[in-house]
């Protein structure tokens, strides 16, 4: 097969290189190449089953970690502790399963978007056979409402118009010619005559001949893309794998150390220091924190849906929080994808499509409806939408649409077509002359123009009119506004056939309108809330380069005029990766762009260390929504192929929902690691404490005290935490990015001196009462010191959650009581605490006594002196950074 494209080639040239004829393929060579090449279908997605699904969630290490110390837990007798390790995990992977239980739908939507069926010609005969059938060289006749069932290479070609937003990013109907185009290396968009597999057919009628089926199709292409795509780490995920390597290795450190030392001492069998390395690595592990995670962003995901934001996978929450990049599409995301009626030129002025005057006899308005193909339907307006945005704007003005196409039925027509560009109608008058209403492209109505109407007398167009109208059809075209031009005239009889020579002569030139897809009202604001977050907007559009620009300065994406930071897909084209990913930081619009061109920006901003979210509603927006850190779909306009190649949804189709996202993404992060901040500090006061017990041959904590420690600290409270209100100033600072980790902005500091101040404030307690008993009895003594130093460990963490309600603020300027939940959780989390000392029977199932109030003031006091000593470290660490 030539290399020439088939696109430059001609009709002659395309049967012989496809081997076929004008009449089609004779059904034994179709069922050839039928055999040979297979069906004309996308490649079905393999599913995850349930299972594999759920064991998945077992490949993190901190969670094999746990599994582990269960089984010795186990082995050794401790079956209590090992049933608590194991209903965590297991908790953690119900979630995971529960929330990511959609398996990726993309290309088996693809696949849902083609036609069941196509109307084919095979040796001379019409048939109508499954698309799925279709082959190379099957010659398929196309009309008004199908769906292009195949890639085609159009050979006759009447006022074809086909919608291709989807696939191709244009926001209007792509006219087609079944011409030869010469150009070079042209983009889809411009291939105007080929059509595309799963795009529709807005107007006219066509024949085109099968160049690509199934895989090898342009929406094949991007199926293949899909399949080939990696799925991405987001930062939280990167977070907590790094996290859970650094605590095993310390965990397995410690633990070797103390059963080491304790072996060496020679005070303790082998079984009491195994028992006591695994107090050390149940203290160690935050077993908690898998599901607090967890649970901190379903919970984040509820509060995302109720403001329209759907998320379909667990850590796409975070990961908003920490984007640098917003890539956006243009068409139905930025805009409406809703050709809109906004500038008109009547009577030799230009003005807002609000400001028109609304009279019944406005030969402007009746041209607009007249010369119109749309069909009112019970749902609302069909048809090409240009055409239907003008029906529309006249009945937003009230203009009385019904009643003059009532008095005005169409008797004759001379359709659209590509080379004359305009259309024709004729509608008999009442004093049985006949009104001919024309509508086309401006430069050439004018060339049939002799008249003029304004304010309702006709007279004779000056050529200083002509560069008037001139001069306003250029003003709105260099805005990226679409311009039709306007005209009519009354004849005494119409010809037995309308042609062009008859009757598109001697016009009466009525007015322009001006059209474009205009940006969503919400959106401008959006993106300035946007930059004010340290986020950059990006927009990337398979629209024309001066549309693009328009409305990226109408959005405040660039400044007017800024054409240098407009890139082209052909452009993009010419330049290396090395290159490019350099001067990527020089672009905010790209235009006329390709699926792959997409993919490219989103992979080079990746590459320069930023988290990019891409947002997108077409087909064609689908690899780059898969490759992106965070795909957002849009819920409304969006394709299914779109939605299932996304983390997220937006259910109102809302740009600004995004920046709402943003803000709730980095109030989860930043919860989350308040969280860690306290459950990392709680046990690192655990892990010293047993440490320096077994030092100091002090009787030490059982795996049961800690165990419960942290089932009551570690769960409720760090829930809570979770769900704490936004902090003041979060969304003035710049994203955390992709090198910040959990331990950022002071974290890691906090964590350490912290968990030391707990674990000297138990030991403390620890020796006070055996320095200064209530029994005068040794066991006695101990066994209330032992209770003492559980107690205090147990509320200094419930004291120290008021310390991490923010990382540096005081916690009498975040707000004591703001947080409901919180504020429940800490007193069940005491109640829970207390009980087992309290309640008769406990006491001898956790191995503590009771205590009186003197020795309930003493650990109490440890508590406060947390609090106040975390504040007064505080108050200095926000004067060193002032």
């Amino acid at each position: 097969m030539t290399k020439t494209p088939l696109y430059q080639q001609p009709i002659t040239q395309i049967y012989q290189t496809l081997a076929t004829t004008a009449q089609g393929l004779s059904p034994d060579v179709a069922a050839q190449r039928l055999a040979q090449n297979g069906k004309n279908a996308l490649n079905q997605q393999k599913k995850t089953t349930l299972i594999q699904r759920f064991l998945g969630q077992f490949k993190d290490l901190m969670i094999i970690v746990l599994l582990v110390a269960a089984l010795i837990a186990g082995l050794t007798g401790e079956m209590v502790d090992a049933v608590i390790i194991l209903l965590v995990v297991i908790l953690n992977a119900v979630f995971g399963v529960f929330q990511e239980a959609k398996a990726e739908e993309a290309i088996n939507a693809l696949k849902e978007m083609s036609a069941p069926n196509a109307t084919i010609r095979r040796n001379g005969e019409v048939l109508t056979v499954k698309s799925d059938e279709l082959v190379v060289g099957d010659v398929v006749l196309l009309e008004a409402g199908d769906v292009v069932p195949a890639d085609l290479r159009l050979v006759d070609v009447a006022g074809l118009k086909v919608e291709e937003s989807a696939l191709t990013g244009e926001s209007v109907p792509v006219e087609k010619t079944s011409a030869t185009l010469t150009q070079d290396n042209l983009g889809l968009g411009d291939r105007t005559n080929l059509a595309f597999m799963n795009s529709n057919v807005t107007y006219g009628r066509a024949t085109g001949v099968v160049i690509a089926t199934g895989m090898q199709t342009e929406v094949g292409r991007i199926a293949g893309m899909l399949e080939a795509a990696d799925e991405t780490t987001t930062p939280l995920q990167l977070n907590l794998m790094q996290l859970g390597k650094a605590l095993t290795v310390l965990i397995l450190i410690i633990a070797a150390v103390v059963f080491g030392l304790g072996l060496w001492r020679g005070t303790e069998n082998v079984i009491d220091m195994l028992l006591t390395a695994i107090s050390l690595a149940v203290a160690a592990i935050p077993e908690g924190l898998p599901a607090i995670v967890t649970i901190t962003l379903a919970l984040g995901t509820q509060r995302m849906a109720k403001r329209h934001a759907l998320v379909r996978k667990l850590p796409a929450v975070e990961t908003l929080g920490s984007t640098d990049i917003i890539a956006s599409d243009k068409t139905g995301t930025l805009t409406q994808n809703k050709m809109t009626v906004e500038k008109v030129y009547q009577n030799g002025h230009l003005m807002e499509a609000a400001d028109q005057p609304v009279t019944a006899d406005d030969p402007l308005a009746r041209v607009m409806i007249l010369s119109n193909d749309t069909q009112q339907m019970a749902d609302g307006l069909a048809g090409d939408p240009t055409e239907t945005a003008l029906v529309q704007y006249q009945l937003d003005r009230e203009f009385p649409v019904d009643q003059t196409l009532k008095a005005l039925p169409r008797v004759a027509e001379i359709p659209f077509d590509s080379e004359r560009k305009l259309m024709t109608t004729a509608h008999p008058l009442d004093d049985g002359r006949f009104l001919v209403a024309v509508k086309g492209a401006p430069d050439e109505l004018l060339k049939r123009v002799t008249q003029v109407d304004l304010d309702g007398t006709v007279s004779a167009f000056t050529a200083a009119q002509r560069q008037d109208v001139l001069a306003v059809n250029h003003e709105l075209a260099t805005q990226a506004i679409r311009v039709l031009g306007f005209a009519y005239r009354i004849v005494d009889q119409l010809p037995t056939k309308l042609t062009t020579e008859n009757t598109e002569q001697e016009l009466v030139f009525a007015g322009l309108v001006g059209m474009i897809d205009p940006e969503r009202p919400e959106v401008a604001q959006a993106i300035a809330e946007a930059q004010a977050a340290g986020i950059r907007p990006v927009m990337i559009t398979g629209d024309h380069r001066d549309t693009a620009a328009a409305i990226a300065a109408r959005l405040g994406i660039i400044q007017p005029g800024e054409t240098q930071a407009v890139l082209t897909g052909a452009e993009l084209d010419a330049m290396d990766d090395a290159t490019f990913q350099k001067r990527v930081g020089d672009y905010a619009v790209y235009a006329r762009v390709a699926p792959e061109h997409k993919v490219r920006i989103v992979n080079a901003w990746q590459k320069r260390g930023k988290v990019v979210a891409m947002t997108g509603d077409g087909v064609n927006d689908a690899p780059a929504l898969k490759a992106a850190d965070i795909g957002i779909g849009m819920g409304i306009t969006g394709t299914e192929v779109a939605k299932g190649a996304s983390d997220m949804v937006l259910a109102d189709d809302n740009f600004a929902t995004i920046v709402v996202a943003v803000e709730e993404g980095r109030k989860v992060f930043a919860n989350i690691q308040k969280a860690i901040q306290y459950l990392l500090s709680a046990n690192l006061g655990e892990v010293l404490t047993l440490f320096m017990m077994t030092m100091l041959g002090w009787q030490i904590l059982a795996p049961v005290h800690i165990l419960w420690i942290n089932l009551v600290t570690d769960t409720l409270p760090a829930i809570a935490l979770g769900i704490e209100p936004l902090e003041r100033n979060l969304m003035n600072r710049p994203p955390r990015g992709r090198r910040s980790n959990f331990f950022s902005g002071g974290v890691l500091n906090g964590i350490l001196y912290q968990g030391f101040l707990e674990g000297a404030l138990t030991l403390g307690v620890y020796w006070f009462a055996i320095t200064y008993p209530v029994h005068a009895a040794s066991d006695l003594a101990h066994a209330d010191a032992l209770t003492m130093a559980f107690a205090t460990l147990g509320l200094i963490q419930l004291f120290h959650a008021f310390n991490s309600k923010s990382i540096h603020g005081s916690i009498f300027k975040v707000g004591l009581w703001r947080n409901t939940f919180f504020n429940w959780a800490i007193a069940i989390a005491f109640g829970l605490l207390a009980m087992t000392i309290l309640i008769p029977g406990l006491n001898g199932m956790f191995h503590v006594t009771h205590l009186d109030l003197y020795q309930w003031a003493v650990v109490v006091l440890a508590g406060i002196l947390m609090v106040v000593i975390v504040e007064i470290v505080k108050f200095f660490q926000r004067r060193v950074v002032k």
